[in-house]
C-alpha cells in the first residue's frame, strides 16, 4: 500500500475535536457496542470505484469548468465536427485533450484507492467509433460522434491493470452502428473485445449502452424506445456469450426514475448479472439547477439517493430477483457537479451515500468522475486530490466488506456507520458524520479506539484536514502517512461539520473474525 495507517498524537488538533467526556451543549449521547454489531452483509470488494468518461479517453468536448485557470486558453479540438449531446447548449462544454493515463501521479492516486472498477462509459460511449486499425482516422465516419483509437483503449487497458482497477464499459449505438433496416449491428463491439483480449486485457462487467432512457441524447436514433433496446439486447447478449463470456452483463443503466426502466427491464428479460443505474440528486447551476450550499448538509438532500434505490430495489424484485444491484454512475448533481462539488461540504455526501448504500446491500458505487469536471475526486488541471478524494482514502483504508448494524438510527446531525475494519480480524471501523453545521455530538464507546477526523476550515474549503493537519502531497508526490490519535473507552464528542473514522482493532467481533 502507498499509504500506511499509523498511531500518534498529533499536537496541532484543536481540542474542539477531542472533547470527552461530553460539554454542556453537546446533543444526546448514544451507546454504542462494537464488539456484539450483527453483520448486515458483505459488499463488493471494489465497492468503491470511480468513472472515467470515454471522451476523457478519446479527447473532446466536456462540461466545461466554473472557473478558467488565470492565463490558460483552453486547447482547441484537432478536429471537425462537433460532440454536442443532441439538445444540449454547446457553450456549457469545453474540448479536452486525451487524458494522460500514463501520468505518475494520477495513477499513484488511483491505485491508493484500489481495489476498484473503472467505468469507461458515459454519453458521448454511445456514439465513439473504435478505430480497430493502426493509422486511425482524424474525424469520425458518419453515423459516429467521435474517434477511440487502439493506443487510446491500450492506454486504458494498461492503466487498469497498473492501478488494479477493472474495466466497465459500455458500447455505440448510433446510427453508424446500424444497418439500412436500423437494426444493431455487433462489429463494433465484437472489434473491441477482440482487440481487448489480444493485448492482455478483460472487460469485467458491461453495461449495452450508456443511459438507455436519454438514448437520443448520446446519439442513438431518435425513435429509439424499449421495443428497440430489446431487439438490440438481445444481439448484445448473444455476442457477449459468445465473445466474452466472462464478462458480467449489466442494465440497464437508467438515470433517475425513468417510467421507461421498467419497460427496458422486461425487454432485456432475465438476462441481466446486476442491476445498474445512475443516481444525481439534482443538475447542476451549469444546466439551471436550483440547488444550494445552504441543503448539503440537510437530511432530506442527503436522504434521496435512499428513495431512488428503492425505486430500484422494487424494480429487481420484479424482473431480476436476487440479483446484486450496482450504481454505475454518481456525483452531487448532474451536467459536471456544482461548484461547491470540488469542496469539503461534498463530501459529507460522498461518504454518507457510501455508508448509506453499503447498508443497504448495494454492491458497488461508482464515482463520475476519477478526475474531470468539477465533480472529479482529482482535479483535472493540477491533478491534485480534492476533498472528496481523502474521504474515499479514508474509506479505502479503514472500511471492510463486512457490513455491521450500528444500531444507532440515522437521526438529524448524527449518521452512524459500522463495518469490519479492513485488514484486522475482529475488529471494527465506524463512520461517524455530523451533519449539524451548530453542535457537536456525542458517542460512547466501551472500547479504546483510534480517531481520524476530517474538518476544513470552512466548509466550502479546497483543502481538508486530518487531525488537525492539512492533507496534501509530499514534494515528491507521495501520499501522506494517514495517522490516527488513540483514545480511551470513554464519551467522544464530534465537532459540528465534521466527519470521523474510528478504528477499533480490540472491538473483539465474532462477525469480523473471518476474513475480511
Amino acid at each position: 500500500m502507498l499509504n500506511r495507517i499509523g498511531t500518534g498524537l498529533c499536537g496541532c488538533l484543536t481540542s474542539a475535536l477531542l472533547v470527552a467526556p461530553a460539554y454542556a451543549g453537546t446533543a444526546g449521547v448514544a451507546p454504542i457496542a462494537p464488539s456484539g454489531m450483527p453483520r448486515l452483509g458483505a459488499v463488493d470488494q471494489r465497492f468503491q470505484s470511480y468513472n472515467i468518461e470515454m471522451i476523457e479517453v478519446t479527447g473532446g468536448r466536456f462540461w466545461k469548468p466554473y472557473r478558467s485557470e488565470p492565463g490558460v486558453q483552453p486547447t482547441q479540438s484537432p478536429r471537425s465536427g462537433s460532440d454536442t449531446p443532441a439538445g444540449m447548449d454547446s457553450k456549457l462544454y469545453q474540448y479536452r485533450p486525451p487524458t494522460d493515463l500514463t501520468n505518475t501521479r494520477l495513477r499513484k492516486l488511483a491505485a491508493a484507492l484500489a481495489p476498484a472498477y473503472m467505468r469507461v462509459s458515459g454519453t458521448w460511449a454511445n456514439s465513439a467509433y473504435f478505430a480497430d486499425q493502426d493509422n486511425a482516422p482524424q474525424a469520425p465516419p458518419a453515423g459516429f460522434n467521435g474517434v477511440l483509437t487502439r493506443q487510446q483503449w491500450r492506454g486504458v487497458v494498461d492503466f487498469s491493470q497498473a492501478v488494479d482497477a477493472q474495466i466497465v464499459t459500455s458500447f455505440a449505438v448510433s446510427q453508424g452502428t446500424r444497418d439500412a433496416a436500423g437494426i444493431w449491428k455487433p462489429d463494433q463491439a465484437s472489434r473491441l473485445l477482440t482487440y481487448t483480449r489480444s493485448i492482455g486485457g478483460s472487460i469485467a462487467a458491461a453495461e449495452f449502452m450508456n443511459e438507455p432512457n436519454l438514448a437520443a441524447m448520446g446519439g442513438a436514433p431518435a425513435d429509439y424506445n424499449a421495443t428497440v433496446y430489446g431487439k438490440d439486447f438481445e444481439l448484445f447478449y448473444s455476442l457477449m456469450k459468445q465473445a466474452a463470456p466472462e464478462t458480467m452483463i449489466i442494465g440497464p443503466g437508467t438515470v433517475g426514475e425513468p417510467a421507461s426502466a421498467s419497460d427496458l427491464l422486461t425487454a432485456s428479460g432475465p438476462g441481466l448479472d446486476a442491476v445498474s443505474y445512475h443516481y444525481y440528486g439534482t443538475l447542476s447551476e451549469r444546466c439551471s439547477g436550483k440547488s444550494a450550499p445552504e441543503a448539503a448538509l440537510s437530511e432530506d438532500w442527503l436522504s434521496r439517493t435512499d428513495r431512488t434505490l428503492t425505486f430500484y430495489q422494487v424494480l429487481r424484485d420484479q424482473f431480476e430477483p436476487g440479483r446484486p444491484i450496482w450504481l454505475t454512475e454518481t456525483a452531487d448533481a448532474a451536467c459536471g457537479g456544482n461548484p461547491w462539488a470540488a469542496t469539503f461540504l461534498d463530501t459529507f455526501r460522498y461518504l454518507d451515500q457510501l455508508g448509506r448504500l453499503a447498508r443497504a446491500g448495494v454492491q458497488v458505487v461508482m464515482h463520475n468522475t476519477l478526475a474531470a469536471s468539477d465533480y472529479g475526486l482529482i482535479d483535472e488541471r493540477t491533478l491534485q486530490p480534492r476533498p472528496n478524494y481523502w474521504g474515499a482514502l479514508l474509506w479505502r483504508q479503514m472500511m471492510g466488506t463486512t457490513v455491521l448494524d450500528a444500531d444507532v438510527p440515522l437521526q438529524s446531525g448524527l449518521h452512524v456507520y459500522a463495518h469490519c475494519q479492513r485488514g484486522t480480524s475482529g475488529g471494527v471501523a465506524l463512520l461517524v458524520i455530523n451533519t449539524d453545521r451548530d453542535a457537536p455530538h456525542a458517542l460512547t464507546l466501551p472500547t479504546e479506539s483510534v480517531r481520524y477526523t476530517l474538518d476544513a476550515a470552512s466548509l466550502l474549503d479546497e483543502r481538508v484536514r486530518l487531525n488537525g493537519r492539512t492533507l496534501a502531497l509530499s514534494a515528491g508526490d507521495e501520499l501522506p502517512t494517514i495517522t490516527g490519535i488513540p483514545t480511551t473507552a470513554n464519551t467522544l464528542t464530534f465537532a459540528q461539520a465534521t466527519i470521523t473514522f474510528l478504528a477499533i482493532p480490540a472491538a473483539g467481533n465474532n462477525a469480523c473474525r473471518k476474513p475480511i
